[in-house]
C-alpha cells in the first residue's frame, strides 16, 4: 500500500527534480489490475463517469497469450499535494476493493498537455 510518507517523498522529488511545476495541475495517471478484464471494463465506465479519461485496458502477456493479469489506465488533469493525493490514493483502494479488483496498483504523473 502507497503511505502518506511516500507521497511526501514523491512531491519532493518532484519539487528537485520534476522538469515541471508540481503545484501547478498535472496528468495523473492511475493503474488497476485483475484477472477478469470484464471487472475492469465495468469499473472503467464507472471512472469515466466520474471524470476519468480512460487510456486502455491492457493485457499483462504479449502476443496473444493468456493474460495472467488485465491492466486498466485511466488518467485525469488534477492538482494535487501530498496530502491530496494520498486521500485520492485511499479513494482508489477503496473501489478496487469495492470492486472486488485485484488491485489498485497506483499511479504515475507527467505535464499536462
Amino acid at each position: 500500500m502507497i503511505t502518506k510518507e511516500d507521497m511526501v517523498e514523491l512531491f519532493a522529488d518532484m519539487k528537485q527534480n520534476a522538469p515541471w511545476d508540481s503545484s501547478k495541475p498535472l496528468l495523473w495517471g492511475y493503474f488497476f489490475a485483475d484477472p477478469t478484464k470484464g471487472k475492469l471494463e465495468s469499473a472503467s465506465a464507472q471512472l469515466k463517469a466520474k471524470g476519468y479519461q480512460v487510456v486502455g485496458i491492457y493485457d499483462s502477456e504479449p502476443e496473444g497469450e493468456t493474460p495472467a493479469l488485465w491492466w486498466l489506465h485511466v488518467e485525469k488533469v488534477e492538482k494535487h499535494t501530498a496530502d491530496t493525493l494520498h486521500a485520492r490514493n485511499q479513494e482508489f483502494y477503496k473501489f478496487a476493493e469495492e470492486h472486488q479488483l485485484e488491485s489498485y496498483d497506483g499511479m504515475d504523473v507527467g505535464p499536462a498537455a
